[in-house]
Order: structure tokens, then C-alpha cells, then sequence
């Protein structure tokens, strides 16, 4: 009986490694380590394994809106509040709604003639009243409310 044991050793001992190279045959072999320089034996070029690297690369297709570029344009930003000047207004008492109040931006000179409702860059006017334009900011996604009044009139002697 041990003859047979020992029979059936040998036939597992060699039918394993070779049914696994088997099943490895199609898959990609990993790369062996090289030993280090010093007990390098001097072994041929040709026993080296190839290595190749794989690298992951992104292209833009521009299905839709450029993920990369800002979502604010100079014209939306601009003009600021800090960079308005309140020159005059226009105030109808009948009806408010046909009150104008006019701007001037001192960066640049350029003249903003606003109504009601009107938007300039992230400033919407909301109300003009006799002496002051009240704005509503948006910022960020957060509105707040800001107001330009008009320099005091001096009283003439």
C-alpha cells in the first residue's frame, strides 16, 4: 500500500504545477523582480522580462461646457458697487416704477441709466426712492442688500 501512496504523491506533485501553467497561459505574466547587482551572475539579455506600463489618459470630447473654464465672465463681475457713483435721480412720484436713477461707474466713465428691475452685472436694482437706489448683491449664490445715497445738497445763502 505504501507503493501506491507514495505513486499517487508523485502524480499530485507533478499534475498541479502543470495544470495551473495551464490555466495561466492566456493571462498576462506578472514581472519578476530583478535580484539586486550584487549577485548578479551575469545573465543573458535574454532571460530579462519585458515590463510595459500602462498609463490612464483623460481627453476632453467637448460634449457639453468646458469643466476647466470659470463660470464667471469679466462683464458679469463688473462693475462693483464700490465702483458706482450715485449723479442724480429721476424720482416720478405717481408712479415709482417710471423713476430712473443714473450711475457712473469711476473706474472707467461709463454712464448706467437704471430702472427698477434692472441688472448690472451682479446688481439688481430694486427700488429707487428720492434720495437713494437700494441693490440687491448676489454672491456666491447668498443675496444682500446694499444702498447708494446721494451726496448732501448744500443750501444756497
Amino acid at each position: 500500500m505504501n507503493a501506491k501512496l507514495a505513486l499517487g504523491l508523485v502524480t499530485l506533485c507533478l499534475a498541479a504545477p502543470l495544470a495551473a501553467q495551464a490555466t495561466l497561459q492566456g493571462a498576462p505574466r506578472a514581472p519578476r523582480a530583478k535580484p539586486p547587482a550584487s549577485s548578479d551572475t551575469g545573465a543573458h539579455p535574454e532571460a530579462a522580462i519585458a515590463m510595459t506600463l500602462v498609463r490612464e489618459v483623460y481627453a476632453y470630447e467637448g460634449g457639453g461646457r468646458d469643466p476647466f473654464l470659470s463660470l464667471l465672465k469679466s462683464g458679469d463681475i463688473r462693475p462693483l458697487l464700490a465702483d458706482l457713483k450715485l449723479v442724480g435721480i429721476y424720482y416720478d412720484s405717481r408712479y415709482p416704477a417710471r423713476s430712473v436713477a443714473v450711475l457712473r461707474d469711476i473706474t472707467n466713465s461709463k454712464l448706467y441709466r437704471v430702472k427698477s428691475g434692472d441688472i448690472i452685472g451682479r446688481l439688481r436694482a430694486t427700488a429707487i426712492r428720492p434720495r437713494e437706489i437700494v441693490f440687491t448683491v448676489q454672491e456666491f449664490g447668498l443675496e444682500r442688500q446694499e444702498s447708494l445715497q446721494l451726496a448732501k445738497q448744500e443750501g444756497t445763502p
